[in-house]
């Protein structure tokens, strides 16, 4: 088999690999809560500290995957996030899984920078169009397969079965990566910016931080005022950077894209709203609902499937018609689909869900495969690798920021509502912080074997109603900001803004997979 061919197996292994691994993470979250004795806001880093080093290496690992060789770059990008799931996998504190994701991010920005590049340099003309069909074949089955896999190795095997699985996938990717894959690099290509990513890394973690600590302690502790204040500084700096770098990180003139802008508010607005929801979906389906991981696996697998569906025909379809006649209805299905979720009660069961997993489903697919090609249509080939980096890194952004600022709200949201339901039962009421607590670490279950058994009934009852109440919030929330992000594409893309209109790019965006968290 021809070296192109070997390049196009080791790149859709290692698009599998980090696409899987996203939703079996998920899926797997309240399991792992409850092995490794986790906090909830533990449980958002697990998710956050892979979200932010994929944002902040993103576009770094670009620029030195062409001034050193994309295939060396590809190679410490597997080897990076193969020994991250190692340590995943054996992890004995959330401390040390936070920072084992950390490292996954790193290796996953690698990949995430290199894997496209690869098969553009080796494939030309029709050639390459069907090695990136087969590549988003690829991710579609990931998509399809990731939460019923996860939920069979979480509930039959063990959660660290689930980063362990990477392992052989990894070995096999790198020797054949080693043994078949041609090397390639940009002749002169620019020294990395790295102003421009110390400054970005500060900041989004500095946000990310403080809205995390907001919700665990309140918005008036020092500590999470100097985060946000840090982050403002930081995010400022990194502006006035990159505008005076001869070379930036990040070209702040593509702003005056109207497209480009709109695309960027689409990447942030998807991955913020349905895709940052995820999580709390997850909590509710088996912290209090009571689900297994399989069982919840399956039923996300609603939403899973439609996207793959609506994904396949809107690939199709973005060769045809205007591509904002498909992000922005696609993310006011995604936004109608978060409300039809809404109108839970401490009664409600899951099939409350289904319609909206459908709808916010096909709204999902719909957006991503023109958002890809949107992302570097507004720009000239030599700049299409910066373009697809920002659109990625803006969607890793917007999941990081979107779980964050969720969990505060659901913190204060879930806090609140418990209050208000036990202040009729001052027996129970006086119990209100450890109850809080244990919820929030997935021990709810433990909370209720905690008190008298008459009292039992009021506090199941109580915490099914606040659970519900909660999501119910998070859900709108998470609707408002994709019916935002829908109206901002539908009034900046714009066909004429296209280098070239409506044809195949070269090196799209990788396409994010339902709960894309990598």
């Amino acid at each position: 088999m021809e070296k192109k061919w070997w390049t196009l197996v080791v790149v859709c292994a290692a698009t599998f690999m980090l696409l899987l691994d996203v939703t079996i993470v998920i899926v797997a979250l309240p399991t792992i809560q409850s092995g490794l004795h986790a906090s909830f806001s533990d449980v958002q880093w697990v998710v956050d500290a892979y979200a932010l080093t994929l944002a902040s290496v993103l576009l770094t690992a670009g620029s030195l995957a062409d001034r050193y060789g994309r295939r060396l770059l590809f190679t410490v990008g597997l080897i990076v996030f193969t020994l991250g799931s190692l340590l995943c996998g054996v992890a004995q504190s959330p401390i040390m899984l936070i920072l084992s994701r950390s490292a996954q991010g790193i290796g996953g920005a690698i990949l995430f920078a290199t894997s496209l590049a690869l098969l553009a340099q080796s494939f030309q003309g029709k050639e390459r169009g069907v090695a990136f069909g087969v590549w988003g074949a690829v991710t579609g089955v990931a998509v399809g397969l990731g939460p019923v896999l996860g939920g069979v190795i979480t509930t039959g095997i063990s959660w660290r079965g689930i980063f362990l699985v990477n392992l052989p996938i990894g070995v096999a990717a790198l020797a054949i990566t080693r043994w078949r894959v041609d090397e390639s690099k940009t002749p002169h290509a620019a020294r990395p910016d790295w102003a421009g990513f110390v400054t970005l890394t500060a900041g989004l973690v500095s946000l990310i931080y403080g809205l995390i600590r907001a919700g665990e302690i309140s918005w008036t502790d020092t500590g999470v005022v100097i985060c946000l204040a840090l982050a403002a500084v930081f995010l400022g700096v990194f502006v006035a950077v990159e505008r005076r770098a001869d070379h930036p990180l990040f070209d702040l003139s593509l702003f005056r894209i109207p497209t480009f802008s709109g695309g960027l508010a689409a990447a942030f607005a998807m991955n913020g709203s349905l895709y940052a929801m995820l999580l709390y979906l997850v909590l509710y389906l088996q912290d209090d609902l009571g689900y297994s991981a399989l069982g919840t696996g399956l039923r996300l697998m609603v939403m899973s499937g439609v996207t793959f569906v609506a994904a396949t025909a809107a690939g199709r379809l973005s060769t045809h018609m205007p591509v904002r006649w498909l992000i922005g209805p696609g993310l006011v299905l995604v936004g109608v689909g978060l409300l039809l979720m809404t109108g839970l009660h401490g009664s409600s069961s899951w099939t409350h869900l289904i319609a909206g997993f459908i709808v916010a489903g096909a709204g999902s697919g719909m957006v991503n495969p023109p958002l890809a090609s949107t992302a570097v249509g507004v720009v000239t080939p030599q700049r299409s690798g910066m373009a697809s980096g920002v659109n990625t890194t803006f969607r890793q952004i917007g999941i990081a920021t979107g779980i964050a600022a969720y969990g505060t709200i659901f913190a204060s949201s879930l806090r609140h509502k418990m209050d208000q339901t036990l202040a009729g039962t001052p027996a129970l009421h006086r119990l209100l912080p450890q109850v809080i607590t244990d919820i929030q670490q997935g021990k709810a279950a433990q909370a209720i074997g905690a008190v008298p058994e008459p009292l039992r009934g009021p506090l199941i009852a109580a915490i099914h109603a606040s659970f519900a109440s909660t999501l119910d919030l998070l859900l709108a929330v998470s609707a408002v900001l994709a019916l935002v992000g829908a109206a901002c594409s539908l009034v900046l893309i714009r066909s004429r803004d296209l280098v070239v209109s409506h044809q195949p790019q070269p090196t799209p965006a990788p396409a994010e997979p339902t709960g894309s968290l990598a």
